[in-house]
């Protein structure tokens, strides 16, 4: 399972999800459920926009696991 690193690097750059969520400008369920790892698909432009935000890679962005929960 791949999973988004969203909150953890937030937190490493002092930032809320609240920030991130404006600097995006997408709809708040949206949102949420990407940080949440609810959504199936996240847009090229959102992974960039997310990694120069937060000064990381996609290698940092996301984590792959074999536990599917």
């Amino acid at each position: 399972m791949i999973r988004l690193r969203v909150l953890e690097l937030l937190a490493k750059e002092g930032k809320t999800k609240y920030w991130l969520y404006k600097q995006l400008g997408m709809s708040y369920q949206n949102f949420n459920n990407m940080v949440n790892n609810r959504t199936k698909s996240i847009r090229y432009e959102n992974i960039e926009t997310i990694c120069l935000l937060l000064h990381c890679t996609p290698n940092d962005l996301f984590d792959i696991t074999e536990d599917e929960s």
